[in-house]
């Protein structure tokens, strides 16, 4: 696992990866395939959409050498990721869990301090 700074915080993790938000960078970072990459808010909701329309389906059922792996280039970004079925698998898994999380969070937060006003 990668060592993160301690201002990190851990918005969701999996056994394959983690994804932080840093208040200091105004970023977030997420740790996948032993790698640590920051995207501001924008690019990692464009990095999810362009996970997300890769059809794993299309990929399983297709014994072409050209499905065995996907390239996706994310915005703003000196990284390019080459995945495999099963990376992209548990990079959805990830994303998701992160958006999940950052909705969850953000409908505690309305709850909490509407409660107040």
């Amino acid at each position: 696992m990668i060592n993160v700074p301690n201002h990190f915080i851990e918005v969701y993790t999996t056994l394959n990866g983690a994804v932080y938000q840093s208040d200091k960078d105004r970023c977030f970072w997420v740790s996948f395939n032993g790698e640590l990459t920051s995207y501001k808010v924008p690019c990692l909701y464009k990095f999810k959409k362009a996970v997300d329309a890769i059809d794993l389906n299309l990929m399983a059922s297709n014994p072409g050498a050209a499905y065995d792996y996907e390239i996706i280039a994310p915005c703003n970004c000196d990284r390019c990721y080459v995945l495999t079925l099963t990376e992209i698998a548990e990079l959805k898994d990830l994303l998701n869990g992160t958006k999940v999380m950052l909705e969850l969070n953000s409908i505690l937060n309305e709850r909490l301090y509407s409660a107040f006003v």
